[in-house]
């Protein structure tokens, strides 16, 4: 096995050469540290790097395995860490120049889960200035960009976990989401992000008492996407948002035949760009050929969700961002600074107004995930927009009609006003310009092995999407 087949090994395989000895973790971690190492300049997905520490640890689950001594459900495999959440003693930018000296003295409970599990925390994966846009770049580490065509972005906010597990320098990789920052990058690209239904995975404050907010797993595969899952949620004694009991999905599920699939492609709102529609049309094909039944619905949703979510997102976000701006505004990227301002002038009216939409929405949204066992559509309604793109000053279209230059060149943020629904997002195909384009499998309120058990039945159906060097970046 060559060092490319190991980096991308998925995490379950890599698990199962680790215990009958035919791989040790210090072969795996030393050929991810050096993928990413040649990956750095023409990707660059990782910020920190801890490699020598990363080593120390992955000879320490070498000899656990070696001993047969009690293992984590995680020991020795590489796990990317968003450069957001804190581990004590690291430093932690949110890609900020404001940040850039931080040093944390707390561990954030899911990476603390997720390292007493026996993950190793290897690198930082990159992520846009206090993760505020759907792309990744930042003053002050750079641009990330998407290992399947580096003209375009990798997403964002979480761009650096989707690209690292893309380009083979993570095995599993943490991500959150407030408008779609897990979804995003994980449709961009052509891996698998899960957002849970709020509150299932606990989260740092302020931002765990924000519903919008959501940490979730991000793998290349569905069952590794489970296993991290597994690890990351249950309730926190620090986070009085954290749901109780934990929840365990399982990895194993009945097949989706007779299941009602209830279909939108544009949730009645979006332009929807033609490679990512004929993409999601062949999805649909695949849940029939597996016994489902799928049907298009309407969701009567007003024109202006989007704004009514943006409008949220700018009164809590944007506010928290606003009290930067006296003292360290001139250190601020231009779409960061645009989003304190807004929360800035942000009303109070707004705030509710934005609520009342929500509310709109599952009035309709509600009755149909009642008839249907899931919902799906696409995850970006364009595959990508360029690697080093500003919403700010920049313009997107589609089909020939501009859209919203932050969020309206993707679908995601629908559902994080839809805060209780878990929402699953695949890899649907790739578009013309290699970029991949994603798939959303929403289910009803906190049932998240609905979506799971669907994403695995069509993961199983269409094939492992890194198998080989064919399903692969070419870099």
């Amino acid at each position: 096995m060559n060092d490319l087949d190991l980096c991308y090994l998925s995490a379950h395989e890599a698990i199962g050469l680790f215990k009958s000895g035919k791989l040790s973790p210090v072969e795996l971690m030393e050929a991810t540290i050096r993928r990413a190492e040649a990956l750095k300049g023409s990707v660059n997905a990782l910020t920190y790097t801890h490699f020598d520490e990363a080593m120390d640890r992955a000879r320490k689950a070498e000899a656990k395995y070696a001993k047969g001594a009690r293992i984590g459900v995680l020991e020795g495999l590489p796990v990317g860490i968003k450069d957001e959440s804190d581990i004590a003693g690291k430093p932690t930018s949110i890609g900020s120049l404001i940040q850039k000296d931080y040093i944390a003295d707390r561990t954030s409970t899911m990476n603390a889960r997720i390292m007493a599990a026996g993950g190793i925390a290897h690198a930082r994966t990159a992520t846009p200035e206090f993760c505020c846009a759907g792309t990744t770049w930042s003053r002050l580490w750079g641009v990330t960009r998407n290992p399947w065509n580096p003209d375009f972005t990798c997403g964002g906010s979480s761009g650096g976990a989707g690209a690292s597990l893309a380009s083979g320098t993570s095995t599993l990789a943490t991500g959150s989401d407030i408008g779609g920052s897990i979804r995003i990058p994980a449709s961009a690209c052509g891996v698998v992000g899960y957002k849970p239904p709020y509150g299932r995975n606990p989260d740092d404050t302020p931002f765990n008492l924000d519903f919008f907010c959501h940490t979730g797993p991000m793998a290349r595969t569905v069952k590794d996407a489970i296993l991290l899952q597994n690890v990351m949620c249950g309730p926190d004694p620090q986070d009085i948002a954290s749901l109780r009991p934990k929840l365990r999905l399982p990895l194993e599920y009945k097949p989706i035949k007779g299941w009602k699939i209830a279909f939108s492609m544009n949730l009645g709102v979006f332009e929807v760009d033609p490679d990512v529609q004929k993409n999601t049309l062949a999805a649909l094909d695949v849940f029939r050929s597996l016994g489902a039944t799928v049907e298009e619905v309407d969701l009567g949703w007003p024109p202006h969700i989007l704004e009514a979510g943006m409008g949220y997102l700018e009164h809590l976000f944007g506010g928290y961002l606003s009290t930067l701006l006296e003292e360290h505004g001139d250190k601020m990227t231009t779409y960061a600074r645009d989003f304190a301002e807004k929360g800035r002038v942000s009303k109070s009216t707004d705030f509710v107004g934005s609520l009342e939409v929500i509310g709109e929405m599952y009035r309709t949204l509600g009755p149909i995930l009642d008839r249907y066992d899931v919902l799906v559509c696409p995850t970006n309604a364009l595959p990508a927009v360029p690697a080093d793109f500003d919403h700010t000053t920049g313009t997107v279209e589609i089909n020939g009609k501009l859209v919203n230059p932050s969020l309206g060149w993707v679908m995601t943020t629908p559902f994080n006003m839809m805060s209780r629904c878990p929402v699953l997002s695949v890899p649907s195909g790739r578009a013309g310009t290699g970029v991949p384009t994603g798939l959303q499998i929403v289910g009803r309120t906190y049932r998240d092995a609905d979506v799971f058990r669907a994403g695995l039945a069509f993961e199983e159906a269409a094939g492992p999407w890194y198998g080989d060097a064919a399903h692969r970046p070419s870099l």
